[in-house]
């Protein structure tokens, strides 16, 4: 007998199976590669190797230029992330997201061979690129694939633990950094945490080969039967029941009613194409420019180099400050669906101002010899990890993949992960230079872009929670301007209210959880 379709699982069942084989290690790899290099700069053994990024035996001119050294082969890793994200403006639509997802997994694991088995820094340099290159990929297509694959009352907890995945990942990174520190005038110390990362990719591309494809991807591709049996082993229903006709039915009245080219995102026209790849892409530009990655790329340097404490201390501190991500992360989980989205983002955008400002308060050259404003500092950085989680993490992955539209759905969430890709790139680029010329003033800059995240998403962003995605389609079309789709989403969401509330008083007390609305139909 042959293995059954899904691993024989349905429902519920077959939901945990995608989150937990393919999600978790794919952004537990991607986390896992925001914290793992940072930690192994100040290593006697990696500046041995590679002494044009060593700036903890360096002074003066030399200094500067290993930082700058430094932050551009940091970053290039992003660069290859932006142009594997980019890829798939293309590819998403073209080979799907499960084959997608395998590709993009297999070039990481060349990557990682390449980084942990480098002794020229030419090489080292490649690796890093192909590296980016695999995990922007998957980083851009993952959350499409999760997003479609979940109901509508489900898909903000579903996706949001992306941010739960990634902040495991940083935590064990910085973990195995500080286990191998202790092997000391041994490469190994740097190149077996390079290398573990491997483990991960080689699961997610075992398991997407079995489990299904989007049935929402599928049904884009005319294969309509193969997309409904998908959607009853999500639904744990029988194949033409009426609910997964319904759902087939509000997919391709979606398709139906927005144009197919990926450049239609590019123009407004009724869908507010544009407007929606806009709102999209600014999330993902929040989630990097509050300031998380000077913190997560350089926690251990920050420690040691900035704060004075020796080198063990600093790597305890700084693997210890990333285990706030998983715990910030699970709350999200329990809130997201609840709450929502817009709430999480404004009160997490408060938090991260008074961390940053508080940040430059006490690291300044005036508390230099505060063991106090020490303290405070810590405690200002471990807050941060825990609310930018809550707030910026996985959200703004699930909100980048809900804003789009099924036919560009791909390529705007492309659009969107290069942008994070991008300004990450900025940052790492940018963060040793700006601490070696400006010092503790450098958080000034992320409490006020933090401080300016409030009221562009209060404006700008509209609620989507228990909305399906075809549903979110009708929020912008409904509006006229850029300030009209949070006002439209909370009328729908009142309409929707009273006539639940009319269904309750009738007696009717079935609900839907991902057949699209009367008015999207209509």
């Amino acid at each position: 007998m042959g293995l059954k379709p899904y691993l024989g699982l349905r429902g519920n069942a077959l939901l945990r199976a995608a989150l937990f084989f393919v999600v978790c290690p794919t952004f537990t790899c991607y986390g896992y590669n925001m914290g793992v290099t940072g930690g192994l700069l100040t290593l006697e053994a990696f500046n041995s190797q590679f002494p044009k990024m060593d700036t903890i035996h360096t002074h003066g001119a030399a200094y500067k230029e290993n930082s700058q050294m430094q932050g551009t082969v940091i970053a290039l890793y992003t660069v290859g992330g932006i142009f594997g994200a980019l890829s798939c403006i293309y590819l998403g639509d073209l080979w799907g997201r499960r084959k997608v997802i395998f590709i993009t997994n297999f070039i990481s694991i060349i990557g990682a061979i390449l980084m942990a088995t480098s002794f020229d820094f030419a090489q080292f340099i490649v690796a890093r690129l192909v590296l980016g290159l695999g995990i922007g990929g998957y980083v851009a297509t993952v959350p499409v694939w999760q997003s479609e694959l979940s109901p509508a009352h489900k898909r903000g907890s579903n996706v949001v633990t992306n941010g739960v995945f990634m902040g495991i990942g940083v935590t064990g990174a910085l973990w195995i950094d500080l286990g191998f520190y202790f092997i000391k005038n041994n490469s190994v110390s740097w190149r077996f945490p390079l290398a573990f990362q491997i483990v991960m990719p080689v699961m997610a591309m075992f398991f997407i080969a079995v489990l299904p494809e989007s049935p929402r991807w599928l049904i884009k591709d005319g294969q309509v039967e193969e997309g409904r049996k998908v959607l009853a082993a999500l639904l744990d229903l029988d194949e033409y029941s009426d609910e997964v006709n319904e759902n087939i039915l509000s997919i391709e009245t979606s398709l139906a009613y927005c144009p197919g080219a990926w450049t239609e995102m590019f123009k407004n026209g009724e869908q507010r194409l544009f407007h929606r790849a806009y709102l999209a892409a600014t999330g993902q530009m929040f989630q990097q420019m509050c300031g998380v990655n000077l913190i997560t790329y350089y926690a251990t340097t920050i420690f040691q180099q900035y704060l004075g404490m020796n080198a063990v201390n600093s790597r305890v501190l700084a693997a210890s400050m990333t285990m706030m991500q998983p715990l910030g992360g699970y709350l999200a989980y329990f809130t997201i669906d609840r709450l929502g989205r817009r709430p999480l983002m404004l009160w997490s955008g408060v938090a991260m101002t008074i961390c940053m400002a508080g940040l430059a308060g006490t690291t300044s050259p005036s508390a230099a010899d505060n063991t106090g404003a020490l303290a405070m500092a810590v405690v200002f950085l471990f807050c941060f990890q825990f609310i930018f989680t809550v707030g910026f993490c996985g959200l703004t992955f699930l909100y980048a993949a809900e804003m789009a539209p099924l036919q560009v759905r791909a390529a705007v969430n492309a659009v969107s992960t290069a942008t994070v890709w991008a300004f990450s790139f900025m940052i790492a680029q940018v963060t040793p230079v700006g601490f070696s010329t400006i010092g503790s003033r450098y958080y000034i800059i992320f409490a006020v872009v933090n401080a300016a995240i409030v009221p562009s998403v209060y404006f700008f962003f509209p609620e989507t929670k228990g909305r399906s995605l075809e549903e979110i389609d009708e929020i912008f079309a409904q509006s006229k301007s850029i300030f009209d789709p949070p006002r439209v989403a909370r009328a729908m969401q009142k309409r929707a209210k009273q006539a639940r509330e009319l269904n309750s008083d009738c007696g009717d007390t079935s609900t839907n959880e991902v057949v699209v609305s009367e008015e999207v139909k209509a």
